[in-house]
């Protein structure tokens, strides 16, 4: 969704994700301008000092510095990944280009319902999977195995509920 959004806002929208799997879906499903390999470090060499903002949503322990190097000075990292162990990172790597890094989970009511008239009136709409209840079960088994792509709905009203 935040590619989506990023681009009817009009932002130029790079793509990072550790291996070329998503890199299709990023740019012709999505709509992302470019795709960035992170485990690919003549790629983010050349990345470096490129991006005004990084919204992280990685929600497991990783290192900061590569994803710091690719702001352009006054960039912002933006955490939104909840992560339960303590984040590090060289304090030079935000000094240097006067960088911050900080934090959302999501906004108030006003900027969903402000948010959700945006999406109305760009016809931006969710990637979901749309399941019965009976397979709530197998869905939790894909959830674990990261076997989603990008939410599941459930379909309660269309399931066959017995009393």
């Amino acid at each position: 969704m935040g590619v989506k959004i990023a681009k009817a806002m009009g932002h130029h929208v790079t793509v990072i994700s550790s291996s070329d799997k998503k890199r299709e879906e990023a740019m012709e499903h999505l709509g992302a301008d470019a795709y960035l390999v992170s485990s690919d470090a003549e790629q983010m060499q050349r990345a470096v000092d490129s991006l005004d903002y990084i919204l992280d949503t990685v929600p497991v322990h990783h290192p900061l510095e590569p994803y710091l190097a690719l702001l352009r000075v006054d960039g912002r990292l933006v955490m939104m990944g909840v992560i339960g162990t303590p984040m590090q990172f060289v304090s030079p790597m935000v000094m240097l280009g006067r960088k911050s890094i900080t934090g959302t989970f999501i906004g108030s009511m006003d900027e969903t319902a402000e948010m959700l008239e945006f999406c109305k009136d760009k016809g931006i709409t969710s990637k979901i999977e749309m399941v019965k209840m009976d397979y709530v079960n197998k869905a939790l088994e894909r959830l674990e195995k990261n076997d989603v792509r990008y939410r599941f709905v459930v379909d309660v009203a269309g399931s066959k509920l017995h009393d």
